[in-house]
C-alpha cells in the first residue's frame, strides 16, 4: 500500500471566500473538487511543500499561513496523511496554471459531495466556521 503525504492550501480571501481547483481527469478521484496542493516531497516539511505546491499549481506564493487541520484517510490502495493550511494571504492571483478548472467559493456554500471523501472533516469545520 503507497503512503502519501499531502500538504493543501484554503486559499481565503477576505470576503471569506475560498478557491478551489479541479482534479485532473486522469487522477485518483478524477473531476472531484479540491483544495490546490500536493505530495510533500523528501526532505521537504509540509509548510514548504504548501508553498511549492500552491507556487506550481495556482501561481500564488502564500505569505501568511497556518495548519488548520491534520488528518490522515485509507483508500484501497493508498493511505494519505493530510495538512491542511489556511492561506489568507498571498502575492499573485490565484488561477489554475496546470489548465485545471479553478474557482472561488463562498465558505458557507462548500458541498463536501463535490470533494473526495477525506476531505469531509475539513469541509465539516469550514462550514460549521463560516461566517464567524
Amino acid at each position: 500500500m503507497k503512503n502519501i503525504r499531502i500538504a493543501a492550501g484554503i486559499i481565503r480571501n477576505t470576503a471569506g471566500d475560498i478557491f478551489i481547483t479541479q482534479r485532473a481527469a486522469d487522477g485518483h478521484m478524477a473531476g472531484k473538487s479540491e483544495f490546490p496542493g500536493g505530495k510533500i516531497e523528501t526532505g521537504e516539511t509540509p509548510e514548504q511543500a504548501l508553498v511549492r505546491e500552491l507556487q506550481e499549481e495556482v501561481g500564488i506564493t502564500a505569505t501568511r499561513y497556518a495548519l488548520f487541520q491534520t488528518l490522515e484517510h485509507t483508500f484501497d490502495d493508498r493511505h494519505i496523511a493530510f495538512w491542511f493550511f489556511m492561506v489568507e494571504e498571498w502575492e499573485g492571483t490565484p488561477w489554475g496554471k496546470e489548465g485545471q478548472a479553478g474557482c472561488w467559493v463562498a465558505q458557507a456554500a462548500l458541498d463536501s459531495d463535490a470533494f473526495p471523501p477525506a476531505n469531509a472533516p475539513v469541509i465539516a469545520r469550514l462550514l460549521a466556521s463560516a461566517g464567524q
